[in-house]
């Protein structure tokens, strides 16, 4: 059983950056490949960016290419988004999950996070 806890969100204005961390326990991490998804208020889950179990394939959502960068730290258990330029309509819940290959799909991910809040102010 994987546990997942992200940090890093918060409030930032627009144009700014955040980097949010995922740390992860009570797997072998290497055996995982993570992904980052978020969750406007009265909007559907969305696929954020994701990245295989040594780091070398990175998938991104087209509306993040280019100012979010996934990376992990297998020595840490920890995956990480960074997040710049970041807008008003980044504004979301940002879960980080695992599952044993990368997909852009919600429903692949076995392994879930509670979530941390992302608003970004005008």
């Amino acid at each position: 059983q994987v546990q997942l806890v992200e940090s890093g969100g918060g409030l930032v204005q627009a144009g700014g950056s955040l980097r949010l961390s995922c740390a992860a326990s009570g797997g072998t991490f290497t055996n995982y490949a993570m992904g980052w998804f978020r969750q406007a208020p009265g909007k559907e889950r969305e696929f954020v960016a994701a990245i295989g179990r040594i780091g070398t394939l990175t998938l991104y959502a087209d509306s993040v290419k280019g100012r979010f960068t996934i990376s992990r730290d297998n020595a840490k258990s920890t995956v990480y988004l960074q997040m710049n330029s970041l807008k008003r309509e980044d504004t979301a819940v940002f879960s980080c999950a695992a599952d044993v290959v990368p997909s852009t799909r919600a429903a692949q991910y076995d392994y879930w996070g509670q979530g941390t809040q992302v608003t970004v102010s005008s």
